[in-house]
């Protein structure tokens, strides 16, 4: 009888030591759920472009010091995912979450997602991937002071959820704010900013084309990891009628829109 005690006592006190071990949590400045769009009017070049812009930031020199500074009492530390999305169905976690608090760990990071391929290529469930970005967030072992989905795509919402509904949901279920880089000209950017994003300071930067991609992530993950906006780039005033032609490189659109919870 002692030893079926004994057992189950032991038994007990593992069940509570693995729950005490799940339930505990990092403390970080941001979750970040990276949403990177692999549906069909993404061919593979536009694939590697977009991803490369975001691996050439994380080897940023200023993005790594952003996510390292104690400044103004920042913990210097962030938490970082980076999800391919296209159809309803069709997101995938390549790179899990993800603690970056020193150079090494922000290097691992880069080297991980250079390493991920392609995944998918349907629809545009822009909507169907926010929920799924606020539900790894809400679920994840790190807690942020700010929580962030950032979605980065060519196209507006063709299947499943609605962006908006995402927008919401997201929202409730307490993310702070939803960006987007709205890849092409200004109609997806004035998509972008009605239906995507949302949240206290949410912004919607603008890449003409996926060759200029890697500048507007590298603005807008020094923004996030700071709990800035963006300031517009300063265009010569020779360049201006060439850059409203083009759509902008790097425009912005600000919502300030408070959250819903």
């Amino acid at each position: 009888m002692f030893s079926i005690r004994k057992t189950l006592a032991s038994a007990i006190a593992a069940i509570v030591l693995a729950t005490g071990a799940q339930a505990s949590t990092t403390n970080v400045d941001v979750e970040l759920s990276l949403l990177i769009d692999v549906s069909g009017s993404v061919d593979n070049n536009e694939f590697n472009l977009q991803r490369q812009g975001y691996i050439d930031a994380f080897r940023n020199s200023t993005i790594v010091n952003s996510i390292l500074s104690t400044a103004g009492g920042r913990l210097g530390k962030i938490a970082v995912e980076v999800v391919y999305w296209s159809s309803s169905n069709a997101q995938s976690r390549v790179v899990g979450w993800s603690l970056l608090d020193s150079a090494s760990s922000i290097s691992d990071f880069a080297d991980t997602l250079a390493s991920k391929a392609r995944t998918s290529n349907g629809q545009t469930a822009i909507g169907s991937a926010i929920k799924f970005g606020a539900d790894s967030i809400a679920s994840n072992l790190f807690d942020g002071t700010s929580k962030v989905i950032d979605v980065s795509g060519d196209g507006e919402n063709n299947q499943s959820t609605s962006a908006m509904e995402g927008r919401d949901y997201a929202l409730n279920l307490g993310i702070t704010r939803i960006n987007g880089v709205a890849i092409g000209g200004t109609s997806l950017l004035d998509y972008y900013e009605k239906n995507v994003i949302g949240g206290t300071d949410a912004f919607a930067l603008q890449a003409s084309g996926f060759d200029t991609f890697g500048a507007a992530i590298e603005r807008k993950l020094k923004a996030e990891i700071e709990g800035t906006t963006p300031s517009p780039v300063p265009v010569p005033a020779a360049g201006l009628l060439l850059l409203s032609g083009l759509g902008g490189i790097g425009a912005i659109r600000r919502m300030r829109r408070k959250s819903t919870v």
